[in-house]
């Protein structure tokens, strides 16, 4: 049965508890755009107070819960609460296990691909040919460097070991060298994410439209929503290079490194010399068409990764943005989406996808080993509480469809409506 907008609100009143299983539709309330997908939604939308009272009157706002102790997300204290004692504990040799596993499958990806890319076969062989032996393990290549891509995630929170040397180490390999991704610029952006996590204007790593505005944008930013379907495969790079939203990673510039010391910017230097270090090196020995082949393509496979699973993991059709007026940090966190996009895909991922609240709600303490288990027992938390529809997961199993999809619908924007102002 396909559910409209309109039956929303008498679908929730009557199927409170078995919600999480029935879909919604993800066209994030874009206002001239529907579709439906294979993506199915634990969280249906909630409906405005003018929409309750227009199809069911005989309904108060406690009913739909939005108001009222039922609709408070729990402070982060109560949350821990309801974790596993194992979910802090950092085991570095565990941490190191994964990251062994992960530079072992890089290493053999790219060496196979580079031992293809090289041979006589391959050379003699027209372009079409060749496009097809390289293509699969370009794409083997890149996922394997977007699982590296995670590893050093966890050692930019510091929860790859309790050492910070050994975090730095494995950062540096995993981001600056593996990724080309200076690891301490992207740490220091990454962090202050974390600290303004759906905030309306101090979130980092997403730019935030509203779309009733969108008439009044610097031409530019018109310009970059017209070619946005072109951008996909470049957007990391133009976040890395360009600096944009947040400011540059390579070169220091931009509201990420306004007022910072000197010392920081030499120790953030350092990640970005490790980078162009390794990028120069490689192309230097291999020469631009096979640097290209081998290392870039898969860059950029890597890159569309990233950008997917950050992107459909903080938006969703009911996701809300805070002003300086309402926002908390646990109020932003439950605003993340868990994703499924199944489960050796999530496995492999490190949870990257399915773990995301959890990460949000403690992301320099939780390792990704310990994401799967304090997920599971945050969701029976929350049911317990009554508050299981706060947390949102939505099954993915189409993401490659839905990140094109979404993205092209709706960019970075948000409805008025879904700002949560004073």
């Amino acid at each position: 049965m396909k559910i409209t907008k309109s039956l929303v609100p008498f679908t929730i009143a009557l199927s409170s508890t078995c919600s999480a299983f029935l879909p919604s539709s993800s066209n994030f309330h874009s206002p001239n755009t529907r579709f439906s997908t294979a993506v199915k939604s634990t969280v249906l939308p909630i409906p405005t107070k003018d929409v309750l009272k227009k199809m069911q009157p005989e309904l108060d706002e406690n009913d739909l819960y939005l108001d009222g102790p039922n609709n408070e997300v729990p402070k982060a204290g109560e949350v821990m609460k309801m974790l596993p004692a194992e979910t802090w504990n950092v085991d570095t040799p565990t941490s190191l296990f994964y990251f062994g596993i992960d530079f072992l499958a890089v290493a053999a990806t790219m060496g196979f691909l580079n031992t293809v890319v090289t041979s006589e076969l391959y050379h003699s062989s027209p372009i079409f040919l060749q496009g097809m032996m390289a293509a699969p393990l370009q794409v083997m290549a890149g996922f394997a460097m977007w699982c590296m891509w995670c590893i050093g995630h966890d050692a930019g929170h510091s929860v790859v070991s309790k050492s910070k040397q050994v975090n730095r180490i494995v950062g540096e390999i995993a981001h600056s060298m593996i990724c080309l991704t200076p690891f301490k610029p992207w740490a220091k952006s990454h962090r202050k994410h974390h600290l303004g996590h759906n905030h309306l204007t101090r979130d980092y790593s997403h730019q935030w439209f509203i779309r009733e505005e969108s008439d009044s944008l610097h031409p530019l930013i018109k310009l970059s929503h017209k070619t946005r379907n072109l951008q996909l495969p470049i957007l990391y790079f133009v976040y890395l290079f360009l600096g944009v939203p947040d400011g540059g990673h390579v070169l220091f510039y931009g509201r990420m490194w306004e007022g910072e010391s000197n010392k920081e910017k030499i120790n953030s230097l350092a990640s970005v010399g490790v980078s162009v270090a390794t990028a120069a090196t490689l192309w230097y020995n291999m020469g631009f068409a096979d640097f290209t082949v081998v290392c870039m393509i898969p860059w950029c496979i890597m890159s569309f990764w990233l950008f997917m699973v950050t992107y459909l993991q903080h938006h969703s059709e009911d996701g809300k943005l805070y002003t300086d007026d309402t926002y908390t940090f646990e109020k932003g966190a439950f605003e993340t989406v868990d994703r499924n996009y199944g489960k050796w895909i999530n496995r492999m991922s490190h949870h990257m996808m399915d773990g995301h609240v959890i990460h949000h709600l403690f992301f320099e303490r939780v390792p990704h080993y310990r994401l799967e288990d304090a997920t599971k027992a945050l969701v029976h938390g929350m049911e317990a509480r009554g508050q299981g529809h706060l947390y949102k997961h939505i099954d993915t199993p189409n993401f490659t469809q839905e990140i094109i999809k979404q993205f092209d619908e709706n960019w970075f924007f948000i409805n008025e409506d879904q700002v949560v102002r004073k």
